[in-house]
């Protein structure tokens, strides 16, 4: 037997008892004659006593262990001594008292530590040693974190009526909103088969076929150029249901996800609950986004009413041409420098704006590339509006109506405010 227990699941509650674990050297500590080594494995890390009483046979063999070397311990679960205790590690108020040490498989030295995301090499060669980049902890929690997703998904589905259907990885190619990927057969030369974009067609057969309700863990595939939401192939929830509204599916998706986040991910918390839902008007108006971020805050505010009487050129052209005035209020930043503003400002021309006129709200006043063109009547009528505060920033932008006809898709109209300030 190889172990008796895992290196994560050791407690106070193990003290007393003699165990074997096995894993790899995550650290080396030496101290006056005593060695302390964590040892790892997928479920977390222990620290392993060396103490100078033990033969001397297992002394020479742990003398030259070193990082990722593989080891098995036999010994003793012990609590620390008061003050020794490691808050960071969840097995931190234990150790083991090291009887028998058994080298199962030696290390080279690597190419880069995995034991801390510190000084990591470039991404190729992470790659190329992809055995290695695993056993880096939050890669291991990544993977994990997965796992447990999906097995909620499963259960929940499973719980509500679902079932769970494989449908065919090669197919024939379907008009989708991407390219194929094709794979040539080689009983039919001259005909190929296709990798799913989605399984679109075979869960509508399934649904005429009186399945009712199915998913799948869905592996897809789609030949196209990488950007930061899209890669050749990942995997997604896949699901369909017979005799439903939207607001059924709606309700569904909502209910696992509430559901998971507790169970799944304790330390994180939902915003809100129910769901807060939107219109896809209100959503662009509020936000300049189609999938807002609402930790972020920061929203557009419609500013037309306040500069109505503007003299401002820039303002009084947008508004006559039937256009609108919005702002963004980005909290403590009524300091920023000009090189800072500038350099927000390129931001949203590269985005799309014109430019992007500022004002700093500080208790000495206005001020801002915009601040000659306002009025006390209308910065305070802003802040009331947006509720600005003292210290705060407040970026403009005028669209006319031009600009909001041409053609682009709503939320591309609306970005330049949001990129200006990191929230697209």
């Amino acid at each position: 037997m190889y172990r008796t227990h895992t290196c994560g699941e050791l407690r106070t509650s193990h003290a007393g008892q003699t165990v074997t674990l096995s894993g790899w050297v995550n650290r080396r500590r030496d101290h006056g004659g005593v060695a302390f080594f964590d040892l790892r494995d997928r479920s977390g890390t222990i620290q392993i006593t060396i103490n100078p009483d033990l033969p001397k046979e297992v002394l020479d063999q742990v003398a030259n262990v070193r990082f990722e070397w593989v080891l098995q311990i036999e010994g003793l679960v012990q609590k620390r001594p008061d003050g020794m205790a490691n808050p960071k590690m969840e097995t931190g108020e234990i150790e083991i008292i090291a009887k028998n040490v058994t080298i199962l498989n030696p290390a080279k030295t690597l190419p880069f530590m995995v034991s801390s995301d510190a000084d990591l090499p470039d991404e190729n060669t992470r790659l190329k040693y992809r055995y290695l980049d695993l056993r880096r902890e939050r890669l291991t929690k990544n993977m994990v974190l997965r796992h447990k997703v999906i097995k909620f998904m499963r259960d929940y589905l499973d719980e509500q009526g679902f079932i769970e259907i494989e449908t065919p990885i090669m197919f024939k190619a379907t008009p989708e909103g991407a390219r194929d990927y094709l794979v040539p057969s080689r009983v039919y030369p001259g005909q190929f088969y296709a990798l799913p974009q989605s399984p679109q067609q075979l869960k509508q057969l399934l649904m005429v076929a009186g399945m009712d309700k199915y998913f799948q863990i869905a592996r897809c595939f789609r030949d196209e150029d990488l950007r930061g939401d899209r890669q050749p192939e990942f995997t997604q929830l896949d699901l369909e249901m017979s005799y439903v509204h939207r607001d059924d599916v709606l309700a569904l998706v909502e209910g696992l996800f509430t559901e998971m986040i507790p169970a799944v991910t304790p330390h994180k918390k939902l915003l809100s609950s129910p769901w807060p839902k939107f219109s896809y008007r209100e959503v662009l108006e509020r936000f300049g986004s189609d999938k807002p971020d609402l930790r972020f805050g920061m929203e557009l505010v419609d500013v037309s009413d306040v500069f109505a009487k503007s003299e401002f050129k820039v303002f009084q052209s947008a508004l006559a041409a039937g256009g609108v005035i919005k702002c963004i209020v980005a909290p403590k930043s009524a300091d920023m420098s000009r090189k800072e503003v500038d350099a927000l400002t390129e931001v949203a021309k590269s985005l799309g704006a014109k430019g992007m006129p500022t004002i700093a709200i500080s208790a000495e006043g206005v001020k801002g590339s915009a601040a000659k063109f306002v009025t006390a009547e209308e910065a305070e009528a802003l802040k009331s509006k947006t509720g600005a505060g003292v210290d705060a920033g407040v970026g403009v932008g005028a669209s006319s109506v031009h600009d909001a006809e041409d053609g682009r898709p709503a939320e591309v109209r609306y970005r330049p405010w949001r990129g200006a300030f990191g929230c697209v």
